[in-house]
């Protein structure tokens, strides 16, 4: 027999001894290094009651887990204090369908107890609130009144996001709470949340995950031509980092095809702003406009849209009056009191001198 083998065999002899083969007792390591038999040591038995009361937090009903805590108190007057009669005043109030006060409940305990070993079942209890909120749990107010509670869950997610720090339960708070933003067309706080995942998480599958619901959150954001582009803009940069960064996935999802859509946006734009001062009878700054959309953007459907309305033979999107020449005139007095005018030249100008 080896040395390795006896030591094995050795090892399976004194388990043997310490569990009592053929008996249902279990024994544990003290403090003293010493191997003692769980029911002879009230503490151990504490611990063992305590952790079959958390299989029944993921796994039993809210009302017996609230009669398991009461029973535990009983059993160990010594030691289940303060720290059991603050948790089973939040499980409580969780078993009734009081979410918000057993939220704060819960962050009361966690804050008083913060290493008691109930501590990660409360956190899940309030990540559980948090999600009910999200998706559209009302919060009842003056016992009569369902109010929307979405800026609640929100808040709540957050809390749990910063108290778990890394942690897998952080990762999860911040998904949901991004998920629930998109669901309820909240797309740029969608993507702040997205970023958050992204700067705690810089690498991996969770980083790249990130950068692409990131984008897309900023694409949807996107409420059409008539709107700010600043959006789209940054979209199309963050669309253009996960091309770049995992090509494989990307050629898979067809980001380039939102990439040229993003362009179509970005052209089309220009070319609604040129056709907006052709319809109000300023033919010179339309024209401007539409030379920057075939200049910036050749390939694209507004420029060849652009390049049409340019021709001598286009049909006018007028029919020119008295009431339209009236107007014209207070469009180009607007431009100008406004400085769009002034704007738009010396932009034509730097553009000549480059």
């Amino acid at each position: 027999m080896t040395a390795g083998t006896r030591q094995i065999w050795i090892a399976l002899a004194m388990l043997a001894l310490l569990t009592g083969t053929g008996s249902a007792e279990t024994y544990h390591l003290n403090a003293e290094n010493n191997w003692k038999n769980v029911a002879e040591d009230p503490e151990s038995e504490y611990l063992l009651a305590i952790s079959k009361i958390k299989q029944q937090l993921l796994t039993g009903t809210n009302a017996d887990v609230v009669s398991a805590l009461e029973t535990l108190k009983g059993d160990f007057p010594d030691m289940a204090g303060n720290e059991i009669n603050s948790y089973i005043e939040a499980e409580t109030l969780y078993a009734n369908a009081k979410w918000y006060k057993a939220a704060i409940a819960y962050k009361k305990f966690i804050d008083a107890w913060p290493v008691s070993v109930l501590q990660p079942a409360a956190m899940e209890r309030v990540y559980s609130i948090a999600t009910a909120y999200l998706q559209g749990q009302k919060r009842q107010f003056i016992k009569v009144l369902k109010l929307s509670a979405f800026d609640t869950g929100v808040d709540l997610m957050h809390d749990v996001a910063d108290r778990a720090g890394n942690g897998p339960l952080a990762l999860r708070a911040l998904t949901t709470l991004a998920e629930s933003q998109e669901q309820k067309e909240k797309f740029l706080d969608a993507f702040f949340t997205w970023q958050q995942i992204a700067d705690q998480w810089p690498t991996g599958e969770t980083r790249q995950t990130a950068t692409l619901r990131m984008a897309q959150a900023l694409h949807a954001s996107y409420d059409g031509t008539q709107y700010d582009s600043t959006v789209i803009e940054r979209a199309r940069s963050h669309f253009q980092d996960y091309n770049n960064q995992y090509p494989v996935d990307a050629a898979r999802l067809e980001v380039s095809q939102t990439l040229n859509l993003i362009t179509e946006q970005l052209a089309y734009k220009e070319y609604e702003t040129g056709f907006y001062y052709e319809r109000t009878g300023n033919p010179a700054a339309a024209n401007k406009y539409y030379e920057k959309v075939i200049k910036e953007w050749p390939g694209s459907k507004a420029a060849q849209m652009a390049q049409a309305r340019m021709t001598p033979d286009a049909a006018s999107p007028i029919k020119m009056t008295n009431r339209r020449r009236v107007v014209n005139g207070t469009s180009r007095f607007l431009d100008n009191w406004f400085g769009l005018e002034r704007l738009f030249n010396r932009n034509e100008q730097k553009a000549m001198e480059e």
